[in-house]
């Protein structure tokens, strides 16, 4: 692991148990290896736009116009951004039973065919393979099992996403029932950071 790209989503600032927990792992990930290069995208403070009707041609096909054209520089940087990292660490907070909507802007601007993805006879094709993704999910509800799981329509989501561009190790750590009070949010919270001991263990052995 040399260099990880961390996207936070969550707009709750510091209340946000999201950031909270990617913070925590990405000083446990540091202090292992001091030399790990970190790529920062912020995007609930600084969202990337949504696609439309004047910007979509820059992503899925050839751009002509100077909106398309600067909607195509983004979609680079991002994919620039994306394929240098070894390593994805993604704070997913649970908004309406799934992902932030900057979140599903951000995929809408990596998923591009013969960038990330193609397509065969066999049928698609991830393009970025050899990474890891490490995806940090706070929710107000239990939604891992039980009833709530028929509506958890953010982990799969992202499961699927990754996987399409080739991202298939996956490892998603959850922080549940945030808001059933302040109990259950600490609960939550230091159950999340079991699993952060219990991930980086498993990607660099025990920790001292």
């Amino acid at each position: 692991m040399r260099d990880i790209l961390v996207i936070n989503t969550s707009v709750s600032g510091e209340d946000s148990v999201s950031r909270l927990l990617v913070a925590d792992l990405l000083i446990a990930l540091t202090r292992l290896n001091p030399d790990i290069r970190v790529t920062e995208r912020d995007l609930g403070a600084e969202p990337i736009p949504h696609l439309t009707t004047d910007t979509v041609a820059g992503v899925r096909a050839m751009p002509a116009t100077h909106a398309e054209q600067e909607s195509r520089r983004l979609s680079d940087r991002l994919l620039a951004e994306l394929r240098a990292a070894d390593t994805v660490l993604i704070g997913a907070p649970m908004y309406n039973f799934g992902p932030p909507t900057a979140l599903c802007a951000w995929f809408d601007h990596v998923l591009r065919a013969g960038e990330t993805f193609s397509y065969s006879e066999t049928g698609p094709q991830g393009l970025l393979t050899g990474r890891r993704a490490i995806v940090i999910e706070s929710r107000g509800g239990l939604y891992s099992e039980g009833p709530g799981q028929a509506v958890d329509f953010q982990e799969p989501y992202l499961r699927h996403l990754l996987g399409f561009m080739g991202i298939t190790d996956v490892t998603f750590i959850r922080a549940e029932k945030i808001g059933f009070g302040p109990g259950a949010r600490d609960e939550a919270i230091a159950d999340a950071r079991e699993q952060i001991a219990r991930t980086v263990e498993r990607l660099h052995g025990p920790v001292y």
